[in-house]
């Protein structure tokens, strides 16, 4: 389980495919390192990952072919930068939306307005997402919890304004428009959504 809180930022420094997986190392910082331990669930741009390998700091994951395909994983390269969190602890505040790091899929940047007091940034999806976000709903995106403030579901648009502290501890503010990002749609609203919508089917009220 996982906050939606990014604790930090780190980059990959080793790639290494055999058959369908590939071996992701990551350079993580001392303060992420810190008693991380084999087998330990990781969040990496929003993906639950497990750890395979511990070098140090050189921290190392397995990804297989239904992650690199469905997610942003089977895109990265040696110098990318991801976003991290470890799996929260009993008694951690809070501070966004549970998350799982169940990737529903990917979606597509396809604007972003940057000034002195904004950065907003506009995704595409795929239209099967569309009932499951909504104007101040939540959403994880690239492993942060973010709020819905605009939503067109006519042309499967939604954006979100990041802060300044977001864009500090996040690679939000490298990304540009064409890139990917990972979605995790809120676990609760899904449920709420497919159960109102299953008991309307089943009365024939739609």
């Amino acid at each position: 389980m996982y906050t939606g809180i990014v604790q930090g930022i780190s980059k990959v420094i080793k790639l290494n495919k055999i058959g369908g997986v590939l071996n992701i190392t990551i350079d993580f910082s001392d303060a992420l390192a810190s008693h991380l331990v084999m087998s330990a669930s990781v969040a990496i741009d929003g993906v639950c990952m497990t750890v395979s390998g511990i070098d140090g700091n050189r921290i190392s994951f397995d990804a297989m072919k239904e992650t690199l395909e469905n997610t942003t994983l089977g895109k990265l390269e040696v110098g990318s930068a991801v976003n991290i969190e470890r799996s929260a602890k009993q008694g951690d505040e809070i501070g966004g939306h549970i998350l799982s790091g169940h990737i529903e899929g990917m979606a597509e940047i396809i604007d972003i307005d940057s000034s002195d007091n904004n950065f907003v940034v506009t995704f595409r999806f795929p239209e099967a997402w569309n009932e499951y976000i909504f104007h101040k709903g939540f959403v994880g995106v690239n492993g942060a919890s973010l709020t819905v403030v605009k939503h067109d579901n006519k042309k499967n648009e939604f954006c979100v304004y990041f802060i300044p502290e977001t864009l500090k501890l996040t690679t939000f503010a490298e990304k540009k428009v064409g890139d990917f990002v990972n979605i995790e749609i809120d676990g609760q609203t899904k449920i709420i959504v497919d159960t109102v919508k299953s008991y309307m089917e089943h009365q024939n009220i739609i």
